[in-house]
């Protein structure tokens, strides 16, 4: 990002006080108040700019916030809070008063957002019809093409090329792990959204699953080397095909590093739960499909360690696609063979991608 100007900022507050602005002096936050500062960690950069707005003294702070690893690596998290802090301040008593939000052009300028009540993305358009489309008219011919398995595996293959890119950061792989155990779209968030009366999972059964994940994420959390690229929410919904295997993705999520198994078991868990609507158990098309794509991607990635790393994230998705929320018609034995998976899975150190079946029947299943 470029250094933001003093023309910059005399732009910037002309435009937000409505008249002429001009900067009269601009120094650090606390900087003629002496002594020494006794907090060893603090957030961002605050600096105190002296204006003449029309004639009329006026003070104002500007600060932006510094990344760090307490949840403000990314630009977008401290948007979140910058955005909070100008939502919050004005609404208690006492508190200094937010003037304005906003964000720091890659030229340097000021750009004014304070003035929001939501906010908005504009991408482009692609066309293509969602793969889900392709499992569900398997659900009904229950015969394979061969396109089905070109396009089986070109998503593997898709995998396989953005998970080479990797990245040295260890606090983005715990936070990834953390965020799959605590985020409100993850693991937590799902299960505070299974309602209170569910007859199929009680509040002792929801309560062990978590239990379970949060003991997976100490196993996980240190396995840092594994941060690659990922998509982040690789699932039928957002893969695009046109002609043969031609696609787009939609909707990446979370952010651009992850562990890649939580690529492979959001699409994957979708081969199980066709399956499951149909045969009762992972078999027929989708059964092929499964093996096929996991048997490449372990193949071409030599990414074996997937098999000790993948199983929380096959309980969130599966948490997903067993919601009476997101799938409130689904039958209740495809539910209930759902939650032996996760249960099954989250008990197994080694997952083994040939023995989908045994996971999915009651029991303590496989060890």
């Amino acid at each position: 990002m470029t250094d933001i100007t003093v023309q910059n900022l005399r732009e910037y507050f002309s435009k937000l006080c409505k008249a002429k602005v001009e900067i009269k002096s601009i120094k650090a936050l606390g900087a003629d108040r002496g002594g020494s500062d006794l907090k060893g960690f603090g957030y961002g950069k605050q600096v105190v700019i002296e204006l003449d707005v029309g004639g009329s003294p006026r003070s104002l702070v500007f600060g932006t916030l510094r990344g760090d690893t307490f949840g403000h690596d990314f630009p977008y998290d401290r948007a979140r809070s910058i955005l909070m802090a100008h939502l919050t301040f004005n609404n208690m008593p006492n508190h200094v008063r937010s003037v304005d939000a906003g964000a720091i052009a890659h030229d340097g300028t000021p750009l004014s957002i304070g003035d929001f009540s939501e906010f908005f993305q504009v991408s482009e358009m692609v066309e293509g019809a969602e793969y889900y489309r392709d499992l569900e008219r398997l659900k009904v011919e229950k015969e394979l093409r061969q396109l089905d398995l070109e396009r089986c595996q070109a998503l593997s293959d898709f995998l396989v090329s953005i998970h080479r890119k990797k990245l040295q950061k260890p606090e983005y792989y715990t936070r990834r792990i953390r965020e799959l155990i605590g985020d409100g779209e993850c693991i937590m968030g799902l299960i505070d959204n299974y309602p209170r009366d569910f007859p199929l999972l009680g509040r002792k059964q929801l309560e062990e699953i978590e239990k379970k994940c949060v003991q997976w994420r100490w196993r996980l959390k240190e396995r840092e080397e594994r941060l690659s690229q990922v998509h982040g929410d690789f699932h039928p919904w957002n893969i695009l095909f046109r002609e043969g295997t031609d696609f787009s993705v939609l909707d990446r999520s979370r952010g651009e590093w992850g562990e890649p198994s939580d690529d492979i078991a959001a699409l994957t868990v979708n081969y199980i739960f066709y399956s499951l609507q149909v045969y009762g158990r992972l078999a027929g098309p989708f059964e092929k499909l499964y093996d096929a794509f996991v048997t490449n991607y372990l193949d071409k990635s030599g990414d074996h360690e997937v098999e000790e790393v993948i199983q929380p994230f096959y309980a969130w998705r599966s948490l997903v696609v067993a919601s009476p929320v997101w799938y409130p018609t689904l039958k209740i034995d495809v539910r209930r063979r759902l939650f032996n998976f996760i249960r099954n899975i989250l008990d197994v150190e080694r997952m083994d991608f040939k023995r989908i079946n045994s996971y999915l029947e009651a029991g303590d299943g496989p060890s």
